[in-house]
């Protein structure tokens, strides 16, 4: 289990504005499959947030559902995120200028993926261990549709002591940084 001093390390590094650069929002997809704490948490935040799925599968999956959240440095929400999910796997954090609904909408299309016979399967992205693996396979083209309007990915790394942040060049080359809380 994180320390305090490591998870204060964590929100730091989620939050903080780099000079030069337009204000970014800071935004989460949280998995609530993960655990059954999260979606009653979401439910009772006074955060923004949206499902990742629309109409009746949104109502029908609500509670297992991957959930796109607007998270701020001092709400309680975060703080309570970040104490009772770091190192759990519970989702994926970004950077982006984008609004949420913007957001919604480019994650969106990334739910389902196709195998060769053409088998529709979810794809989970929003697990840091599938971003993680799956990030530095893309090419220029896919990381170029996968980062769209965000700038910055943060999941949490293979130990709950380290952050590791995804970010893209001009030319789409990923960029991978370890930062050990």
């Amino acid at each position: 289990m994180p320390n305090a001093n490591q998870i204060q390390k964590a929100i730091h590094h989620l939050f903080r504005q780099e000079e030069g650069r337009p204000l970014l929002g800071t935004y989460a997809i949280l998995d609530a499959a993960r655990d059954d704490k999260i979606y009653p948490a979401l439910t009772e935040a006074d955060t923004e947030s949206l499902c990742l799925y629309l109409g009746d599968k949104a109502e029908e999956l609500a509670p297992v559902a991957p959930y796109l959240l607007t998270l701020t440095q001092d709400d309680p929400f975060t703080q309570w995120l970040m104490n009772n999910g770091w190192g759990k796997n519970w989702g994926i954090f970004l950077r982006s200028p984008a609004s949420l609904k913007e957001l919604q909408r480019h994650f969106r299309k990334f739910l389902m993926v196709y195998d060769e016979k053409g088998t529709p399967l979810y794809f989970r992205y929003y697990d840091p261990r599938v971003l993680r693996v799956y990030l530095p396979t893309c090419n220029q083209a896919e990381l170029q549709t996968l980062f769209g309007p965000v700038i910055r990915y943060c999941v949490e790394g293979k130990t709950e002591r380290q952050l590791i942040e995804y970010n893209c060049t001009e030319k789409y080359t990923l960029l991978q940084n370890a930062v050990y809380l």
